[in-house]
């Protein structure tokens, strides 16, 4: 990445010149985007954008710098992710936590991973302190809300979720310096929650939606998990979770990398019974790392839909 020369066009900086390029290695955040890229498989269009954001910040704090009135306030932090069930939303969080950190928008870039339950209460009275001790755990930080739309129940005058929205509001205009908040969910129920709520959508400035994963990038996220346990499938293991994946993809509740992980684990106890079953027969190192296809399609799914 080259950033070249960047000066500043008024008369009172036109001899002050920048590297930009030394700038940006000098927040190390490269070697979080490298490990971004290394560590998800697919994602191009969400690996872009999180790259934008960190130009924009990194160039924001060097306009800070140089006294030009821009301040965490003013770049607007707070971020919507979209998508479908495990795609990649939470660990893009954290990463962009590390991001935020290295760049100096936050004191200590961890990250809080929250939902409804953590935020709401069950009486009245009891809303306000769960959300105030959420937040002040998070301070300094990054709130990560998944499924936020549950915040908000319009058909149910009883509920308390409108009291968290309100509490979070607050938070996110008043300690904006100090709190970065991601509302997290999928993209159609999000659109209707901020639709219902233009006060916080308002206060939303970066908007990312993260695509569905294809068969072929879930295949290798399959190997990978494998390669991370010690294990490896057989091509014909490998085309029989390939048929898995497009069956599967199909039903309620999939769940992208997460359903794979699940379909893996199981893969792993049928290939552990199988070693099992085997008596006395030799094992070779061969034997116990290797998934064969019988452990993959011993799966209810190919009788259901055969």
């Amino acid at each position: 990445m080259i950033f070249g020369r960047v000066t500043n066009n008024l008369s009172a900086y036109k001899d002050m010149v920048i590297n930009l390029q030394d700038e940006y290695n000098k927040t190390n955040i490269q070697g979080i985007i490298d490990q971004l890229e290394q560590d998800l498989v697919g994602l191009a269009p969400v690996k872009q954008r999180i790259k934008e954001i960190a130009a924009l910040l990194l160039v924001q704090r060097l306009r800070k710098n140089l006294g030009l009135g821009i301040s965490a306030a003013a770049v607007g932090l707070h971020m919507s992710f979209t998508g479908s069930p495990g795609t990649g939303k939470t660990e893009v969080a954290t990463r962009m936590a590390d991001i935020l950190f290295k760049l100096g928008y936050i004191r200590k870039g961890h990250l809080i991973t929250v939902t409804r339950d953590d935020l709401v209460g069950q009486y009245i009275g009891h809303t306000a302190p769960k959300t105030k001790e959420v937040l002040k755990r998070a301070m300094g930080g990054v709130l990560f809300i998944d499924e936020a739309y549950y915040l908000y129940k319009p058909d149910n005058e009883r509920d308390y979720g409108s009291e968290a929205i309100e509490i979070l509001l607050q938070v996110m205009e008043n300690q904006r310096e100090d709190l970065v908040v991601i509302f997290a969910g999928y993209k159609d129920r999000m659109d209707s929650f901020y639709e219902s709520n233009p006060g916080l959508s308002s206060r939303v400035a970066n908007h990312i939606d993260f695509p569905d994963y294809t068969p072929e990038e879930l295949i290798k996220i399959g190997r990978l998990i494998l390669e991370e346990q010690q294990y490896r499938m057989t091509q014909a293991a490998e085309q029989a979770l390939l048929e898995y994946i497009e069956k599967r993809s199909k039903l309620p509740l999939f769940a992208n990398a997460r359903t794979i992980s699940n379909a893996i684990d199981t893969a792993r106890m049928r290939h552990a019974n199988r070693m099992f079953n085997s008596g006395d027969a030799i094992l070779t190192k061969s034997d116990l790392v290797t998934i064969e296809v019988d452990d993959i399609r011993e799966s209810s799914l190919f009788s259901e839909l055969s």
